[in-house]
Protein backbone atom coordinates (compact mmCIF):
# COMPACT_ATOMS: atom_id res chain seq x y z
CA UNK A 1 0.00 0.00 0.00
CA UNK A 2 2.99 2.30 -0.49
CA UNK A 3 2.13 5.35 -2.57
CA UNK A 4 4.68 6.85 -4.93
CA UNK A 5 4.15 10.46 -3.89
CA UNK A 6 7.07 11.69 -5.99
CA UNK A 7 5.26 10.43 -9.10
CA UNK A 8 1.91 11.72 -7.84
CA UNK A 9 3.36 15.22 -7.31
CA UNK A 10 4.77 15.20 -10.84
CA UNK A 11 1.35 14.15 -12.16
CA UNK A 12 -0.28 17.03 -10.25
CA UNK A 13 2.22 19.48 -11.78
CA UNK A 14 1.44 18.14 -15.24
CA UNK A 15 -2.34 18.26 -14.69
CA UNK A 16 -2.42 21.90 -13.60
CA UNK A 17 0.22 23.23 -15.97
CA UNK A 18 -1.25 25.87 -18.30
CA UNK A 19 -4.74 25.54 -16.75
CA UNK A 20 -5.91 28.89 -15.42
CA UNK A 21 -9.15 27.84 -13.72
CA UNK A 22 -8.61 26.58 -10.18
CA UNK A 23 -11.90 24.62 -10.07
CA UNK A 24 -10.76 22.52 -13.04
CA UNK A 25 -7.41 21.94 -11.36
CA UNK A 26 -8.93 20.96 -8.01
CA UNK A 27 -11.39 18.67 -9.78
CA UNK A 28 -8.65 16.81 -11.61
CA UNK A 29 -6.38 16.64 -8.57
CA UNK A 30 -9.17 15.21 -6.40
CA UNK A 31 -9.81 12.56 -9.09
CA UNK A 32 -6.11 11.76 -9.33
CA UNK A 33 -5.74 11.33 -5.57
CA UNK A 34 -8.96 9.33 -5.26
CA UNK A 35 -7.88 6.92 -7.98
CA UNK A 36 -4.21 6.70 -6.94
CA UNK A 37 -4.39 6.06 -3.20
CA UNK A 38 -5.78 2.81 -1.84
CA UNK A 39 -8.62 2.52 0.66
CA UNK A 40 -10.17 5.97 0.24
CA UNK A 41 -13.83 6.84 0.37
CA UNK A 42 -13.40 10.62 -0.12
CA UNK A 43 -10.78 12.96 -1.56
CA UNK A 44 -11.40 16.62 -2.15
CA UNK A 45 -11.34 20.23 -1.12
CA UNK A 46 -13.12 22.69 1.09
CA UNK A 47 -12.59 26.36 0.27
CA UNK A 48 -12.79 29.32 2.65
CA UNK A 49 -15.73 31.60 1.87
CA UNK A 50 -17.44 34.04 4.24
CA UNK A 51 -15.48 32.73 7.25
CA UNK A 52 -16.59 29.13 6.64
CA UNK A 53 -15.34 26.14 4.72
CA UNK A 54 -17.52 25.48 1.68
CA UNK A 55 -17.50 22.23 -0.27
CA UNK A 56 -15.30 22.33 -3.34
CA UNK A 57 -14.40 19.73 -5.98
CA UNK A 58 -14.24 16.16 -4.67
CA UNK A 59 -14.52 12.46 -5.43
CA UNK A 60 -16.54 10.13 -3.22
CA UNK A 61 -19.81 10.10 -1.37
CA UNK A 62 -22.03 13.12 -0.77
CA UNK A 63 -20.37 15.50 1.71
CA UNK A 64 -21.15 18.27 4.16
CA UNK A 65 -21.70 21.53 2.30
CA UNK A 66 -20.32 23.92 4.92
CA UNK A 67 -18.08 23.50 7.96
CA UNK A 68 -17.45 26.17 10.56
CA UNK A 69 -13.86 27.18 11.17
CA UNK A 70 -12.71 25.37 14.31
CA UNK A 71 -15.23 22.51 13.97
CA UNK A 72 -14.38 18.99 12.93
CA UNK A 73 -11.08 17.89 11.48
CA UNK A 74 -11.24 20.32 8.55
CA UNK A 75 -12.20 23.32 10.66
CA UNK A 76 -9.50 22.45 13.20
CA UNK A 77 -6.87 22.30 10.44
CA UNK A 78 -7.82 25.87 9.53
CA UNK A 79 -8.05 27.25 13.08
CA UNK A 80 -4.71 25.69 14.05
CA UNK A 81 -3.15 26.24 10.59
CA UNK A 82 -1.75 22.75 10.88
CA UNK A 83 -2.13 19.43 9.06
CA UNK A 84 -4.38 17.03 10.93
CA UNK A 85 -3.54 13.31 10.88
CA UNK A 86 -6.39 11.43 12.56
CA UNK A 87 -5.88 7.72 13.23
CA UNK A 88 -9.51 7.19 14.31
CA UNK A 89 -12.02 9.97 13.65
CA UNK A 90 -14.35 8.59 16.32
CA UNK A 91 -11.74 9.57 18.91
CA UNK A 92 -11.42 13.12 17.52
CA UNK A 93 -13.33 15.53 19.73
CA UNK A 94 -15.93 17.36 17.65
CA UNK A 95 -15.59 15.15 14.57
CA UNK A 96 -18.33 15.87 12.00
CA UNK A 97 -19.64 12.65 10.49
CA UNK A 98 -20.41 13.71 6.92
CA UNK A 99 -19.97 10.04 5.99
CA UNK A 100 -20.41 7.46 8.75
CA UNK A 101 -18.14 5.08 6.80
CA UNK A 102 -15.09 7.33 7.34
CA UNK A 103 -12.75 6.11 10.07
CA UNK A 104 -9.47 7.95 9.47
CA UNK A 105 -8.61 11.28 7.89
CA UNK A 106 -5.87 13.66 6.80
CA UNK A 107 -6.53 17.37 6.28
CA UNK A 108 -3.90 19.77 4.90
CA UNK A 109 -4.39 23.58 4.92
CA UNK A 110 -3.88 25.39 1.60
CA UNK A 111 -2.34 28.89 1.64
CA UNK A 112 -2.21 31.79 -0.77
CA UNK A 113 -0.46 35.08 0.06
CA UNK A 114 -0.12 34.03 3.70
CA UNK A 115 -3.84 33.27 4.14
CA UNK A 116 -5.57 29.91 4.39
CA UNK A 117 -7.85 29.61 1.37
CA UNK A 118 -8.95 26.02 1.82
CA UNK A 119 -8.03 22.47 2.78
CA UNK A 120 -7.28 19.17 1.09
CA UNK A 121 -9.35 16.51 2.88
CA UNK A 122 -8.76 12.77 2.47
CA UNK A 123 -10.90 10.12 4.21
CA UNK A 124 -10.65 6.35 4.53
CA UNK A 125 -13.00 3.67 5.82
CA UNK A 126 -9.96 2.00 7.47
CA UNK A 127 -8.88 3.03 10.97
CA UNK A 128 -5.19 4.01 10.91
CA UNK A 129 -5.05 4.16 7.11
CA UNK A 130 -2.78 7.22 6.99
CA UNK A 131 0.84 7.62 8.06
CA UNK A 132 3.40 10.41 8.34
CA UNK A 133 4.52 9.40 4.83
CA UNK A 134 1.02 10.24 3.59
CA UNK A 135 1.15 13.58 5.42
CA UNK A 136 4.46 14.49 3.77
CA UNK A 137 3.20 13.40 0.33
CA UNK A 138 -0.13 15.23 0.61
CA UNK A 139 1.62 18.36 1.90
CA UNK A 140 3.85 18.13 -1.20
CA UNK A 141 0.76 18.08 -3.41
CA UNK A 142 -0.64 21.12 -1.58
CA UNK A 143 2.66 22.98 -2.07
CA UNK A 144 2.22 22.53 -5.82
CA UNK A 145 -1.39 23.71 -5.65
CA UNK A 146 -0.40 26.80 -3.68
CA UNK A 147 1.67 27.92 -6.67
CA UNK A 148 -1.17 27.78 -9.20
CA UNK A 149 -3.44 30.63 -10.31
CA UNK A 150 -6.35 31.00 -7.91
Amino acid sequence: MKTNYKLLIEQVKSLIEDVDYYISNLSNVSALIYNSLEDLNWAGFYLVKNQKLVLGPFQGKVACTTISIGRGVCGTAVSEDKTQLVHDVHEFSGHIACDSASNSEVVVPIHKNGEIIGVLDIDSPKVGRFTEEDVIGLEGIVEVLEQMNW
